[in-house]
């Protein structure tokens, strides 16, 4: 079967170089072998779906209204962005992007654990000036903040990754390119602009031959820093994910094979790409990671003090305290709770800031949010679902516009918290008593409980 049409326009055109196994391509296929019953059509567009109307009108007529999209300047938080980009995708899109693990429990807890934290200003201090610039990695930053990655990007917009170098340049942030993006790597790095200087995330492939190669790659065009993920030795279950690709196809195309248990269609997008991804990489290969590059490695998905001290015990750069976005082991601690502890644990092993670099991700949706990690010892924060709900909604200006509201609540936290510039923020302007304590009383969070999408049963899809 010829799936070209369903797999070019998310996937970039080197994938087959860079995930499988020089023994599986077989060669080139002779277009004049391929007749019209072995071409799968390409997917029709879904229509983004109706707002209902309140329950009094609906009450009285049955019609629908649908969806108008805001003007971007009426974007005032991250979670505007979500909402318009769950009218404006794909279904198939937005099941893979929103979905968390199991029952999504540390997928709404990476946000909500920063209202676990409160905040301790001082007053009387000269904030007539704010800074909010600083460095990641050595890489100038508008703010402590930058684009982490993540898959497919093509999925929220047709410039895709393109775009998202495009943004992180317009916002003064890194951005940290992808392994499993829509564009090449090539395309991906001829967007960028004179003096722009970007990392790269790194699923390492059972073949180490492939990473190897795209180490090269990376390091041969100036990348910065490689971080490598280290929480996905099995991609973790995402259900809506799987419902929305199960629900898509339907009976009809599953047919005989799924009465006979013989093909699990099912899984969503999240399964097709777990075979590129090494379950046997271990502490073990840390030395040839260190040799394949000369470029700084971080590990990606560190979620304990421990495992933090083997890094840095180990000769790397940093890590990034992690969850995948709530997307793996579902129970686990959002980033910013694993923080203090990791920071305690590198201090008594002796490691130093300018030699160790901690960061996190997961859950960040205010200026708020990223002051509370830089308080208490990240570097920097990362990004990677607001970059790509601001890029559904209205493409390059989105994210820009997104950067420009975390950086204008950042300012307003900096002067109110009495912190004239990043330096300046320290542990002793946040409180943590109830950070790690999870049965804490906190007001109904109005923004996440609007956009965030339920888990359903199949009875009531």
């Amino acid at each position: 079967m010829d799936a070209t049409a369903q797999f070019d326009p998310i996937h970039p055109k080197d994938i087959m170089d860079k995930l499988l196994k020089p023994a599986l391509t077989m060669g080139v296929v002779d277009p004049a072998t391929i007749k019209p019953e072995h071409v799968a059509k390409a997917p029709e567009k879904h229509k983004a779906a109706p707002k209902k109307k309140k329950a009094a009108a609906a009450a009285a007529s049955d019609e629908v209204e649908e969806f108008k999209k805001p003007p971007l300047a009426g974007m005032l938080n991250c979670f505007d962005f979500e909402s318009v980009a769950r009218e404006t995708m794909e279904p198939q899109a937005w099941g893979y992007y929103s979905s968390g693990g199991d029952d999504e429990i540390t997928l709404r807890d990476n946000h909500l654990a920063f209202q676990r934290i409160t905040m301790r200003p001082r007053i009387l201090v000269n904030v007539r000036e704010i800074d909010m610039t600083t460095q990641v990695l050595g890489v100038p930053a508008s703010l402590p903040l930058y684009f982490t990655a993540t898959a497919l990007a093509k999925l929220a917009h047709q410039e895709g990754e393109v775009a998202i170098v495009k943004a992180a340049k317009k916002a003064g942030v890194p951005y940290m390119l992808p392994t499993l993006s829509s564009y090449t790597l090539d395309e991906m790095l001829a967007a960028r602009a004179p003096g722009q200087q970007v990392f790269s995330q790194l699923y390492v492939n059972p073949e180490r031959s492939r990473s190897e190669e795209y180490v090269k790659k990376l390091e041969d065009a100036g990348v910065k820093a490689l971080f490598v993920t280290v929480d996905a030795p099995q991609l973790g279950r995402r259900e809506k994910d799987m419902r929305n690709k199960f629900t898509q196809q339907g009976s009809d195309v599953q047919g005989d094979d799924e009465g006979e248990g013989e093909v699990d269609r099912s899984q969503g997008a999240t399964r097709a790409i777990s075979s590129y991804i090494d379950p046997g990489l271990c502490w073990d290969d840390v030395p040839w990671l260190k040799s394949i590059t000369k470029m700084k490695v971080l590990l990606k998905g560190v979620q304990c003090g421990e495992d933090a001290v083997a890094a840095y015990e180990a000769g790397l750069a940093g890590c990034v305290l992690s969850n995948h976005g709530g997307r793996q082991l579902d129970t686990c601690r959002p980033g910013i709770e694993i923080l203090p502890e990791v920071v305690e644990a590198l201090k008594e092993a002796g490691a130093d800031k300018q030699d160790f670099t901690v960061f996190i991700d997961g859950g960040i949706r205010r200026g708020a949010d990223i002051f509370k990690a830089v308080a208490l010892g990240a570097q920097a924060v990362g990004v990677g679902r607001p970059v790509l709900y601001s890029l559904a909604s209205y493409g390059q200006n989105g994210i820009v516009r997104m950067v420009h509201m975390l950086q204008d609540e950042l300012q307003m936290v900096m002067r109110l918290s009495g912190t004239p510039n990043v330096a300046s923020i320290t542990e002793k302007h946040v409180l943590t008593t109830n950070l790690a304590d999870h049965i804490v009383p906190l007001p109904v969070d109005n923004l996440t409980a609007g956009t965030y999408q339920a888990l359903e049963p199949a009875a009531k899809l």
